[in-house]
């Protein structure tokens, strides 16, 4: 009997499916945290006295939280596995939850979302690290995608919340008990997981997922200018993205007189889009190229939206629709669009840097959304109060239009890194 015949297999197929449902289960509840303000955001006015920039602190700090967690790296997952770190980090966001339900005062709830920034990022970062470590060499892509439905899936169910748990609605706390028990799904999936990879340790072989990314601050100037373009048109875009549905539950209510369930629906129009269309566009992206003139084609879709919302008597079904392509299209494309500009042993600090600056943004933007609506004192009364903070979101979209032409110009130019290049072209050359 040699040697070989006491190496350790391979997990059995089924067994790492298994895997993934439960780290899934977990990001489905991680999710509907995050999204569970919007729905009672106009509650916590009403009946807190909350005012819109308070709203939009309740996300900002979430930010500044995340923005630390992304500072410090993968260090605490690198030092205790992801066994350990994705039930610790479960059971963080779930306490994030109770702690934002507990309460009416705005520091207490505050504290929650900075708990829930604290426990979410980390448990991101630790769910994609146990993907890789059980799929690497497999089916990695379809892995990751299938995790980040189902991920999107807890934001549709937050946005959707009034219609199949209207029953909750009737107080601005009810709503946030129910984001606890559905927190609580990132409990079982910790747990779950934890049995199943330590279980795995002893029977199967699992691959190494490798180093968690951290920032490299030496190199942090060494990239090239495209990189830097693709980085200001990301938080430029999702500054123009995340803030506004922060609020737009709200603002379908006061400024279009919509009911709770059709301005939860249409919020949830932006996540489901993703789910279904972001794999379609990176297949169009991968096969035509393109690439910086397909992020240009999302940010001329994104800059009248917001416009046509406060100024024109059109369905909201259309602007809606067309962000929902921008949301769908420029992350398909950009995210990837990194991996070619950037070598791979920079490519983790690189990632690293794009998530912090675009939390920087989120962070910014969500206040200051916040506070345009307060000076301009948009409510029911004044549905008016909202068009300074929809202009704020168009200029970001001018300007992440102006950083995708400028990418354009550099990658058609001597110096560029084959971003507008197919699958075909790339093989030839």
């Amino acid at each position: 009997m040699t040697n070989n015949s006491f190496e350790k297999k391979d997990a059995p197929a089924v067994y790492r499916w298994i895997v993934l449902v439960f780290i899934s289960l977990a990001m489905f509840g991680n999710y509907y945290i995050y999204d569970s303000i919007a729905p009672i955001a106009d509650m916590l006015k009403s009946s807190l006295n909350f005012t819109d920039e308070n709203l939009g602190q309740m996300y900002s700090v979430y930010s500044i939280a995340a923005i630390i967690v992304l500072l410090i790296g993968g260090v605490i997952i690198d030092k205790y596995g992801t066994k350990i770190s994705i039930l610790v980090f479960s059971i963080i966001s779930t306490i994030a939850a109770i702690v934002t339900w507990s309460s009416s005062d705005l520091s207490i709830m505050l504290t929650g979302r900075v708990l829930l920034g604290l426990g979410s990022e980390p448990l991101i970062v630790a769910i994609t690290t146990a993907l890789a470590k059980w799929f690497k060499g497999k089916e990695l892509s379809f892995a990751f995608g299938l995790n980040l439905t189902i991920a999107r899936l807890g934001s549709v169910a937050a946005d959707n919340s009034p219609s199949w748990a209207g029953s909750f609605y009737s107080n601005w706390q009810d709503p946030l008990f129910l984001a606890i028990l559905i927190s609580l799904s990132c409990v079982i999936g910790g747990i779950v997981y934890w049995i199943l990879e330590k279980t795995a340790e002893s029977k199967y072989k699992l691959a190494q997922a490798g180093e968690t990314d951290k920032f490299d601050f030496k190199n942090l100037f060494g990239y090239s200018k495209s990189f830097w373009f693709i980085v200001a048109l990301c938080v430029t875009f999702y500054s123009a993205i995340f803030p506004f549905r922060s609020f737009a539950i709200k603002f379908f209510i006061e400024a279009h007189n919509s009911s709770r369930e059709f301005a939860g629906f249409l919020n949830s129009i932006l996540p489901m889009s993703a789910m279904i269309a972001t794999p379609l566009f990176g297949l169009l992206a991968d096969r035509i190229g393109k690439r910086s003139m397909l992020m240009a084609f999302g940010s001329v879709l994104i800059l009248p939206v917001y416009l046509m919302m406060v100024y024109f008597d059109i369905s909201l079904y259309i602007p809606i629709i067309m962000m929902g392509t921008a949301f769908s299209l420029i992350p398909a494309v950009m995210w990837p669009s990194v991996a070619y500009i950037v070598k791979e042993k920079k490519l983790g600090t690189a990632y690293s840097i794009m998530t912090l600056i675009q939390q920087v943004g989120v962070a910014l933007f969500n206040w200051m959304i916040g506070k345009a609506n307060d000076m301009a004192e948009a409510g029911v009364d004044n549905p008016e109060g909202y068009i300074p903070g929809m202009w704020i979101f168009s200029v970001l979209g001018l300007i992440g239009l102006l950083f995708a032409f400028l990418l354009w110009k550099v990658e058609t130019g001597p110096k560029g890194h084959g971003l507008e290049l197919g699958i075909k072209e790339r093989n030839i050359k």
